[in-house]
């Protein structure tokens, strides 16, 4: 150490005082046992995209993305209540360390911590009471919003499982006062804890759980809690119903998160091809065939001699490993080519991830097309100055522009018109 800083003297000495600052800060970072130095952030902004910092991101002519909010660690969930942005942001995989975010002024404003020390808080939606409603892994609680920027939360809903491989509830309001909640499958394919393959005779025990899991459930809170046990269930064999979004004609819709490595339940099938994630309009009591059936109607490897002629199947193949996680109807105007479209992100690492897609619809759910990118090229930067983005959820400002959470980099994003401007 005396003789790097004998050096370091002797070479400031020759240099012009304003690279004082810069050739002290790079030396003493590059000494042994100095702590990390936090890394910039992965977004390089170029410009200005309606009041926030452009990112270089590709979107169609006339929109921009805006980087609203980055440090915000792993958010999830976003919902909208006149010009305050609410933010799920779970922290990450660890007990206890979620937060519940608002952003005022339309984001322009520094996050505000309104919880702490949440247990990886997911779902954010309003219902149809105007009440903020906050999915848990084991419960679904109401947050008490209060005039002093304060908040309390008051649980609606209990007894989800909140274990195994998709411990996370999505949420989803309904028109008439009820709340939609995934229940996602506990395996990847029912193997067992010892990761064997399941009993191809016995049914699979997660689905005859209370609540099954793989599964969508509906329930309309009250003053006291109610429990998941005595939910009804709207749906099975969904293995994870992520992306979760209601019609404004009562129409609920669902894209699903499919299995993994079907290769090695059986070689001759490709992992990065199949299966599907898959995109629906939920009917009433139907069985879409997780853990025995997959993409239309196939016996999975692990039960392959399974009558999959009775489920239901799906109405639109997505790309595998795409994941959907969030999912929203876009009735505005604002931005140009989107109005009567669902707006999807795909969360996925793989190359079918990493974007936003929309798909257009008819009042009752059907799709008139296929998914077709609105935001994408995040790939394109983790080749350069920051790692692929992963977004998940999506809110929908009071003036039409679009927020994006991202929780690979730890933001909020929004998509806008290059020439909008919001108050």
């Amino acid at each position: 150490m005396p003789a790097q800083t004998t050096l370091l003297r002797s070479v400031v000495q020759r240099l012009p005082c304003v690279f004082l600052t810069f050739l002290i800060l790079a030396t003493l970072a590059a000494w042994p046992g100095r702590p990390a130095q936090a890394q910039p952030d992965p977004y390089l902004p170029h410009g200005n995209c309606d009041g926030f910092p452009r990112v270089d991101l590709q979107t169609p002519a006339g929109l921009c993305v805006g980087l609203v909010a980055s440090g915000l660690g792993f958010p999830r969930g976003v919902a909208v209540s006149g010009d305050t942005i609410y933010v799920a942001d779970m922290g990450g995989w660890h007990h206890a360390q979620g937060q519940l975010l608002a952003l005022n002024h339309n984001g322009h404003d520094k996050p505000k911590i309104l919880l702490a020390q949440l247990d990886r808080p997911n779902g954010l939606t309003f219902g149809a009471d105007g009440q903020l409603y906050i999915s848990f892994p084991d419960h679904i609680a109401r947050i008490v919003l209060h005039p002093n920027g304060t908040a309390d939360q008051q649980t609606v809903l209990t007894g989800l499982p909140g274990t195994g491989r998709n411990p996370l509830p999505a949420l989803a309001a309904g028109p008439d006062g009820t709340l939609y909640v995934s229940v996602g499958s506990a395996t990847n394919n029912c193997e067992t804890e010892t990761g064997k393959a399941p009993d191809a005779t016995r049914r699979c025990t997660e689905t005859e759980e209370k609540p099954p899991r793989a599964a969508i459930l509906r329930f309309r809170p009250g003053p006291a809690p109610l429990t998941a046990r005595s939910g009804d269930v709207v749906a099975t064999g969904l293995r994870n119903p992520m992306a979760l979004t209601v019609l404004p004609g009562g129409a609920l819709l669902a894209a699903v998160n499919a299995r993994d490595s079907i290769d090695s339940a059986d070689p001759t099938l490709s992992d990065g091809d199949l299966p599907h994630d898959t995109w629906q309009i939920i009917r009433k009591g139907a069985d879409y065939g997780w853990p025995y059936c997959y993409d239309n109607a196939r016996p999975a490897p692990e039960y392959p001699d399974h009558n999959c002629a009775a489920t239901t199947r799906p109405d639109l193949l997505l790309p595998a490993h795409a994941a959907p996680l969030g999912m929203i109807f876009y009735d505005r105007t604002t931005l140009p080519g989107l109005r009567n479209h669902l707006l999807i992100t795909y969360h996925g690492y793989r190359s079918t991830g990493h974007q936003v897609m929309s798909l257009a619809v008819r009042p009752n759910g059907k799709p008139t097309g296929t998914p077709q990118p609105v935001i994408r090229g995040w790939r394109d930067l983790s080749d350069s100055d920051g790692p692929a983005g992963a977004p998940t959820g999506l809110a929908i400002m009071a003036d039409g522009t679009l927020l994006i959470t991202e929780d690979h980099n730890g933001t909020l994003l929004r998509l806008a018109l290059e020439q909008h401007s919001i108050h």
